[in-house]
């Protein structure tokens, strides 16, 4: 008996269809990968990125993690962005971050949950930084939502800061990062308004983004 045997059928159903639809669908992709699109993004099953933004694989580059985090010590996160921006020469990185995010939660709940408690220090990091910002929230949903926003901002000042990032820039290839909020409620992104292109000066753009999370969240 083979294991897992209705995901094999759906498989084949896919693949069918695909070539029913398209014949040289798979031909394309067999030759060549060149996305314009660098997603960095939560591990979350219900956030895939090409279903979310209607892209056909193929045309977006993904990397994910708890939280989308990005570490200077991740070389796996790095490894991803340098084959993206070097080799692939993609011209945009996303970072994209949701509502109702289990990582933001587990963060700002503090409970113990083993391994992965290291890794969340990366995100409680960020609420400790704008603590004066989720201490003002009326309650858990609100500060959930708020530290979700305030992580993917962050993250992109992370990107930014990387010097695969930095080195694209200062030989003048064409690369934005741009931070995003997806919502689960309703199936929307979101820009956070903190897109880099390295023409102004990132901390500037992160400071006016971290400004427009304190307006929203009624911060003056």
């Amino acid at each position: 008996m083979k294991l897992l045997a209705p995901l094999f059928d759906a498989n084949r159903r896919w693949a069918a269809d695909a070539v029913s639809a398209d014949p040289e669908f798979f031909a394309r992709l067999e030759a060549i990968q060149a996305p314009q699109y660098l997603w960095i993004g939560c591990s979350d099953s219900r956030v895939p990125a090409n279903q979310i933004t209607g892209l056909k694989p193929g045309e977006v580059f993904v990397h994910r993690n708890v939280g989308n985090v990005v570490v200077h010590t991740d070389l796996n996160c790095l490894s991803v962005l340098q084959y993206a921006v070097d080799v692939l020469g993609i011209r945009h990185v996303m970072v994209v971050g949701h509502y109702g995010c289990g990582g933001i939660k587990a963060a700002l709940a503090g409970r113990s949950l083993g391994l992965i408690d290291n890794w969340l220090r990366h995100i409680q990091d960020v609420a400790e930084r704008h603590a004066d910002i989720l201490s003002a929230q009326p309650d858990d949903v609100a500060r959930e939502r708020c530290l979700s926003e305030l992580n993917v901002i962050e993250q992109v000042r992370n990107v930014a800061r990387t010097t695969l990032v930095g080195d694209a820039w200062r030989r003048g290839q064409p690369l934005a990062l741009h931070g995003w909020i997806y919502d689960l409620g309703d199936g929307q992104l979101r820009d956070l308004e903190v897109s880099l292109t390295g023409q102004a000066p990132p901390d500037a753009v992160v400071a006016a983004a971290l400004e427009a999370v304190r307006g929203r969240y009624g911060i003056g």
